[in-house]
């Protein structure tokens, strides 16, 4: 067979697979955005570990040798949430090598809410019993998966990284972000909360099964689409009684370096004050929601 025919049967079976996807969320009345899959090996752990990226370059590529070098792999399945990326970061063979399972690449509208719209429910299909989130930036430290993991196998519902709690380190944070979670970010969600989080702009999280499919949490809606879905679901679960908890962890900017984030711009710092405020008045929580 030759190369174009090998890589026109392997397309094929990503529609197909999203195609099946897209049945199971229908009977659930999920709303999911569009997406390829492609499954570069079975199911073999209890949790799945999602990475949203777009273009994080070598960055990405570190932390998943890293993931891969720990031995971390062997405890979760690697899902990469990817947002169209182009930089030749994501080659299969190289996630082949490195052991990812599956790789999602949201061909839909929507920013990082929608990427970890179709994660979750693909994960939530596949049968996993919770679910880790961590950035593909490299600021954090992959070794504390391991953490996230023992706080599911104890019953934890939300697991939320913090480099500010004892055992936590931050490096090189920029001041304008730290005053930020400070000063506005960890305190209005806090009030939302109703429990005190410290690191609330943090990516890197645990969230139980039995939590995203609640009722009354109704994650997959299309009123997440940007920066929404992180905040909602910082909040629900102590709005709801489920057991929450912190998780130390070390976040670390590179010294003499561009910051690496997504959000950077007036606009989007303007959607994400917007977003604060949204969550603090309860507009994201099912039946308040007039998109849904």
């Amino acid at each position: 067979m030759s190369d174009n025919a090998s890589a026109q049967r392997a397309n094929s079976q990503t529609v197909t697979n999203a195609n099946s996807y897209g049945d199971s969320f229908s009977e659930r009345n999920w709303d999911v955005p569009a997406f390829d899959i492609d499954h570069l090996r079975d199911k073999q752990s209890r949790y799945s570990l999602v990475i949203p990226v777009i273009n994080e370059g070598e960055r990405i590529r570190r932390q998943l040798q890293a993931t891969y070098d720990l031995g971390l792999t062997d405890l979760v399945d690697t899902i990469i949430a990817d947002g169209g990326s182009t930089d030749g970061s994501l080659d299969r063979e190289f996630l082949k090598s490195v052991n990812v399972r599956t790789v999602i690449t949201k061909t839909g509208p929507g920013k990082l809410s929608a990427q970890l719209r179709c994660a979750y429910a693909v994960s939530l299909i596949d049968g996993y019993d919770g679910i880790i989130t961590i950035d593909g930036n490299g600021k954090d430290s992959v070794e504390s998966i391991r953490n996230f993991a023992e706080a599911l196998d104890n019953g934890v519902d939300y697991a939320q990284a913090s480099r500010f709690v004892p055992g936590g380190k931050s490096e090189n944070t920029p001041l304008s972000r730290l005053l930020a979670i400070r000063l506005l970010h960890a305190p209005l969600l806090s009030l939302a909360a109703r429990r005190w989080f410290s690191d609330t702009t943090q990516g890197f999280r645990a969230y139980s099964a039995k939590y995203l499919l609640d009722d009354r949490v109704q994650p997959f809606r299309p009123v997440f689409l940007k920066y929404e879905l992180l905040a909602y679901l910082t909040v629900r679960a102590s709005q709801l009684g489920l057991k929450t908890s912190e998780i130390p962890t070390a976040r670390l900017y590179p010294a003499n370096e561009k910051i690496p984030t997504k959000i950077s711009s007036a606009g989007a710092h303007m959607d994400l004050v917007s977003v604060l405020f949204s969550t603090l008045k309860g507009d994201y929580h099912p039946g308040n929601d007039p998109r849904h």
